[in-house]
């Protein structure tokens, strides 16, 4: 593979990518490892491919694996205490208040859904990948893939509406309330 075909796939794909791993990793630094790791394999491995039209699909499918790579091996030293609360199962009843949130917000919701559910929603609402296209590249059932979707929304809608009771809190002064003679 010559460098300018390098070039323009790195041109094409590495800020598609760079969200993808931000959504997983969650750390910048982290999504910049996972990206170079990526871009990494192809050059080594991705002259093997026959449909370059997959390329698309092979970069996020090769950035995913190697994310749960490193997870994997992150959590052989992981204690008991630092793993996540299992998942929550309460009905959330259906709001439209995303539009009138800033993206920060929205960003800081998604980060706070399960790894296993963020990187469907990424993939589809970010990525603009078909439920096909993120089974192949999760490795999944298209059923899976609806699945985690739907559960995704669900902890997705929570997470925003924790974000907006948050900001609707008014923070207590700390003197006592009464003055002093």
């Amino acid at each position: 593979m010559s460098q300018d075909v390098f070039t323009q796939l790195v041109d094409a794909h590495y800020a598609p990518l760079f969200r993808f791993a931000l959504s997983l990793a969650r750390r910048e630094a982290d999504a910049c490892d996972l990206v170079q790791q990526t871009f990494y394999i192809w050059a080594k491995k991705g002259g093997a491919l026959r449909e370059t039209a997959k390329a698309k699909s092979w970069l996020f499918t090769t950035l995913y694996r190697e994310f749960l790579r490193v997870r994997r091996r992150e959590a052989r030293a992981t204690s008991l205490e630092d793993l996540p609360p299992g998942e929550q199962d309460i009905a959330a009843e259906e709001v439209d208040r995303v539009a009138k949130m800033d993206a920060a917000t929205v960003v800081g919701a998604l980060q706070a859904v399960d790894e296993i559910f963020r990187a469907p929603l990424t993939l589809f609402y970010l990525e603009d990948m078909s439920y096909l296209e993120i089974a192949e590249t999760l490795d999944v059932p298209i059923g899976t893939v609806m699945s985690r979707l739907s559960r995704g929304k669900t902890q997705l809608r929570l997470a925003l509406e924790r974000a907006e009771l948050a900001a609707k809190v008014v923070p207590f002064s700390s003197g006592s309330g009464r003055k002093q003679a």
